[in-house]
């Protein structure tokens, strides 16, 4: 062979194997890159005609794909979209949210842990199934708290937030938001209406979109003072519910010329029992004891109890509350009644009252109880997991009597039910000069060895109705705790 064929030869063959590599590294190292593109079209088209699985709790079926007569073949439907939209999300042509998304590869049929069933698939020609993903929310439960959100806002611009937890296993029973809105209008085949309906969602003032059960933090008002209380029980050990702490009719900031008083509630000359500062909710004790127990112990607890940490690993976008480093005594002292830079989720003070009442445990809450393949198989399964000691059990003792006490004799009166042990907190908290303030209230009930925590949290209540975290919050808690146990509210 003369050297110019050889040349061309060698060439050729350097030519050949750079295809081959090119051609290696786009069919796999970068497949992935390419089928996850936006701009996809083959399979979004692919993805959208697919048999998506359906999303439940219990066996309620809350996003479900329904056969149609078109070349997509199915449809995804929420059969009850008020009360689920801000779990589900919405899944249409080439964009998922909430659920919707972080569930994608499971409901899509594309997930690893699937491999059995892709590959009886492919041999059995036909188009891959998703699997079902099943919430660990109770339907029951999570009615109640829709209902009774929504017959308070009557149709206003009430807004707020239901959450319920089992405080033995972390599952949450129920996650409810208002102002909700119908995801069935982001699920259209027309994507210049779905565009449309969106931008008015998005653009509107009372933010419809956003999950104010675990995206919207604000200051928790009078519920933080069990977390005040429980670091000082902590520090002190000898402290029990009818020892004498500090009271009075006021308190002056250290450092400052601002007094912050009782509301004319019974709070004692100098000092009061501890029962009764949590039972007239005082703030002069909890502005005190915070300064007692100092920065250091206070940010422990609040971080035992879940604060500066993302509370939930399974839902998306859920985000973190907030306790600050405060400077000076006097920003201290305002955070031990949960005010100034003390930032919480409806979902956080859930937590709270729900270690309370699992004797001081926290529990990691979780929203996906299983998966379950195409032909019914469990393919995951979510089991409890203890996040740690939020306090000692004998902190928690404490505490639990406090609630009751308060439920029984105090400002938390409302939540009462008859032949349920119900301990409970009052709060209202403002956010800014302007702003009207708002109501927290949270709660645990047990009966026959059944617990539930419930938090409510309500925003933007008409001028003519009275701010109170009991008389608002309270009957709410009630009905969905009710529901929870299986009693009549």
């Amino acid at each position: 062979m003369n050297k110019p064929i050889r040349t061309v030869s060698v060439f050729c063959l350097i030519l050949f194997v750079a295809l081959l590599a090119q051609a290696t590294n786009v069919q796999f190292f970068q497949a992935g890159g390419y089928y996850d593109r936006a701009d996809n079209r083959r399979v979004l088209e692919t993805r959208f005609a697919a048999e998506r699985g359906s999303i439940l709790a219990g066996d309620l079926e809350v996003a479900v794909s329904e056969p149609v007569d078109d070349r997509y073949q199915y449809q995804r439907t929420y059969p009850y979209p008020q009360q689920y939209a801000h779990l589900t999300g919405w899944f249409y042509y080439g964009n998922q949210t909430r659920l919707e998304r972080s569930q994608n590869s499971l409901l899509s049929g594309d997930d690893p842990s699937l491999f059995i069933n892709q590959l009886s698939d492919l041999i059995d020609n036909r188009t891959p199934a998703g699997s079902d993903v099943r919430l660990t929310i109770d339907p029951g439960v999570q009615q109640v708290a829709y209902e009774q959100l929504s017959a308070l806002a009557g149709g206003g611009d009430v807004q707020g937030a239901v959450v319920a937890l089992r405080p033995t296993t972390g599952e949450v029973l129920a996650s409810v938001s208002l102002p909700s809105y119908n995801p069935n209008d982001l699920a259209l085949r027309d994507v210049g209406q779905v565009q449309e309906n969106y931008e008015i969602l998005d653009t509107a003032e009372a933010r419809p979109l956003t999950n104010r059960a675990t995206e919207t933090t604000l200051p928790p008002g009078s519920t933080f003072k069990l977390v005040t209380a429980a670091a000082y029980l902590e520090d002190n050990p000898d402290i029990t519910a009818d020892s004498q702490v500090p009271g009075g009719d006021s308190y002056q900031l250290p450092g400052t010329r601002t007094s912050i008083a009782n509301g004319g509630r019974a709070c004692g000359d100098s000092t009061v029992s501890l029962t009764q500062a949590m039972e007239n909710s005082c703030n002069t004790t909890f502005l005190q004891l915070a300064v007692d127990v100092g920065q250091e112990d206070m940010t422990r607890t609040a971080e035992a109890f879940g604060f500066n940490e993302t509370p939930i690993e399974d839902y998306p976008g859920a985000v973190a509350s907030a306790y600050p480093d405060n400077e000076g005594d006097d920003a201290l002292a305002v955070s031990g009644i949960g005010q100034r830079d003390v930032r919480a989720t409806p979902l956080e003070m859930a937590m709270v009252v729900g270690a309370i009442a699992n004797d001081g445990v926290l529990m990691q809450p979780y929203l996906i109880d299983q998966v379950r393949s195409p032909n019914g198989d469990v393919v995951e399964r979510t089991d409890p997991e203890e996040i740690g000691e939020a306090t000692s059990p004998r902190t928690a003792e404490v505490l639990q009597d406090l609630l009751v006490n308060t439920v029984n004799d105090g400002t938390a009166s409302q939540a009462r039910i008859e032949g349920v042990t119900v301990g409970g907190k009052t709060g209202t908290a403002e956010n800014c000069e302007d702003c009207r303030p708002y109501a927290w209230f949270v709660s645990f009930a047990e009966r026959d060895g059944e617990q539930v925590a419930v938090a409510v949290m309500l925003q933007n209540v008409p001028e003519n109705v009275t701010i109170s975290g009991g008389g608002l919050g309270g009957p709410i808690a009630r009905a969905v705790m009710a529901e929870a146990l299986g009693v009549g509210d």
